[in-house]
């Protein structure tokens, strides 16, 4: 089985980001960049997968710059065989990268592609289950766990309530939560491989998509500070507080 993982380059998870002078969004110049710490999870899961003799061969696939090869060799030093690099300067909508990634599929042929439930950088938690009703096939989304038995795959979901578990015919798509592993750091040695390994560079139009904005930042600024909190030495205090200064109740 070929497993698919889209990996995509980010801000990194411990660099604090900075809002540009002008409000326009978020400063990426001079600024330290890696792979989504969600994707790293995929990427590891699909490691994981091929060693047990799950998977035959991985491919990693990236929307971005020519900077998002340096993303992609880090998924090749994790362990992934090759890579594909869709290029594109400017950031890409989900739904535009959701067809994009159903043009690889159809090109790969995958029997899973894993990914990781968002990027930290948008948050949109949306590219997975657009994928999956693109290709119209089983989705498994916030999964803690996955075990793969023939054609089926059995994930356990993170939901408000607890933990669900869903049976998956294959092909299907997951996407990763926090807890499904902890990813491995590249050794040197693997490092030194993935210059080696086959890197296949393509356009959007490759595809047939048209990359086009349909959202308009009008305005990026920082959270506001959070105030100190305050003890109160009874409930009648809090309560008085509550009521007539913070005019909750």
């Amino acid at each position: 089985m070929k497993v698919l993982v889209p990996v995509k380059r980010v801000i990194d998870a411990n660099v604090k980001p900075r809002v540009k002078a002008d409000g326009s969004g978020v400063e990426l110049a001079n600024v330290k960049m890696a792979m989504n710490p969600f994707d790293e999870i995929a990427v590891e899961e699909a490691i994981r997968l091929k060693e047990a003799g799950k998977a035959s061969e991985i491919v990693a696939v990236s929307i971005g710059p020519d900077k998002a090869q340096e993303t992609l060799r880090t998924a090749l030093a994790m362990g992934a065989d090759r890579a594909i690099l869709v290029k594109n300067d400017e950031p890409v909508e989900p739904l535009d990268v959701a067809k994009i990634l159903k043009g690889v599929a159809g090109e790969e042929q995958p029997g899973l592609i894993i990914l990781g439930k968002q990027a930290i950088d948008d948050d949109a938690n949306q590219t997975g289950q657009m994928l999956a009703a693109l290709l119209g096939w089983a989705q498994g989304t916030f999964i803690s766990k996955l075990e793969i038995d023939g054609e089926k795959a059995t994930v356990t979901r993170e939901v408000d309530g607890g933990l669900q578990v869903v049976e998956l015919t294959l092909p299907a798509i997951v996407t990763t939560d926090l807890r499904l592993n902890e990813p491995r750091y590249a050794s040197l040695p693997n490092i030194m491989k993935a210059k080696k390994k086959p890197l296949d560079e393509r356009t959007p139009s490759d595809y047939g998509v048209d990359v086009k904005t349909r959202l308009k930042v009008l305005k990026t600024e920082e959270p506001a500070s959070r105030k100190a909190g305050v003890k109160v030495s009874s409930v009648a205090e809090l309560v008085d507080r509550l009521k007539n200064e913070a005019g909750i109740l």
